[in-house]
C-alpha cells in the first residue's frame, strides 16, 4: 500500500472518530484543487473547515425538517401569489425572514378553504427550519386529542413543556372540528403561555367566526395577553 493511500485512510479514520463528515467528503477534491492552484496551507485549511461548517448546517436543517413533521414540504417559491386574493407577497416574504418569531406575537392565517393557508404556514415553517429554529406542525384536532390523552395519563405537564420548547408551533385546520370547553382550553393554554416564543395558530379557518366571511386569506399578527 502506497504512502498517500495510507495517509488518506488515516485521514478518513480521523474524520470518523471526530465526526467530521464534511471534511471526509471534500478533503481529497480540495487537496487536488489546492495543489493545482498553489494554495497556501492556510487557504486549504480554511476551505476544508468551511465545507465542514456547511455540512453541519445542512445536517441541522435536515434534522429540523424531520422533527417538524410536515405532511409535505411546501415552499414560498411554489406559492402562486397571483391567484391568492388578500395575500400580500411582500408581507409574507418579510415574515419569512423570521423576525416575528422572537416577538411576543402569534401569527394567524385566516380564510376559507382553498386560499393557501396550509401552504403558507408550511412554507413559513420551512423557512424557520432553515434558520435552525425548532418547528412542529400539527392539526388542531390531533393536538387536542394528544392533550386530552396526556391529561388523562397525567403526562400533560410534560407535553406542554415539550410544546413550549418549540420555536414555531403550526396549528392547522383550526375551526374545522368543534371542541368542547375542556379541549379548547387545553389547546389555547400553550398558545397564551408561549409569550416571547412564536406560534402560527393559523392556517386556520378563523373566517368562519365572521358574519360575512370573504373569499380571501388574511395574514395577521396577534399579540397575546400578558396574563
Amino acid at each position: 500500500m502506497s504512502a498517500p493511500t495510507i495517509v488518506r485512510d488515516l485521514v478518513v479514520a480521523h474524520t470518523r472518530t471526530l465526526k467530521l463528515p464534511g471534511v471526509a467528503r471534500t478533503f481529497e477534491s480540495l487537496a487536488r484543487q489546492a495543489r493545482d492552484s498553489h494554495w497556501p496551507h492556510e487557504d486549504y485549511l480554511h476551505e476544508v473547515l468551511s465545507a465542514e461548517q456547511a455540512s453541519r448546517h445542512e445536517s441541522v436543517i435536515r434534522q429540523r425538517l424531520r422533527e417538524a413533521r410536515f405532511p409535505e414540504v411546501k415552499t414560498l417559491d411554489t406559492f402562486d401569489f397571483t391567484v391568492a386574493d388578500g395575500v400580500n407577497a411582500t408581507q409574507v416574504h418579510t415574515l419569512a425572514r423570521g423576525e416575528w418569531v422572537t416577538a411576543p406575537e402569534n401569527l394567524i392565517l385566516a380564510g376559507p378553504i382553498g386560499t393557501g393557508k396550509t401552504h403558507l404556514a408550511i412554507a413559513l415553517g420551512v423557512e424557520a427550519t432553515r434558520q435552525k429554529r425548532r418547528v412542529l406542525f400539527t392539526r388542531a384536532a390531533d393536538l387536542v386529542r394528544q392533550l386530552l390523552e396526556a391529561r388523562d395519563t397525567r403526562e400533560l405537564t410534560r407535553l406542554q413543556q415539550r410544546l413550549l420548547r418549540v420555536d414555531v408551533l403550526i396549528v392547522d385546520e383550526l375551526g374545522f372540528v368543534p371542541f368542547d370547553r375542556t379541549g379548547g382550553e387545553l389547546l389555547f393554554n400553550p398558545c397564551s403561555r408561549r409569550k416571547a416564543k412564536a406560534i402560527a395558530c393559523g392556517s386556520a379557518v378563523l373566517a368562519r367566526s365572521h358574519r360575512d366571511p370573504v373569499e380571501t386569506a388574511v395574514v395577521t399578527r396577534h399579540r397575546p395577553s400578558s396574563r
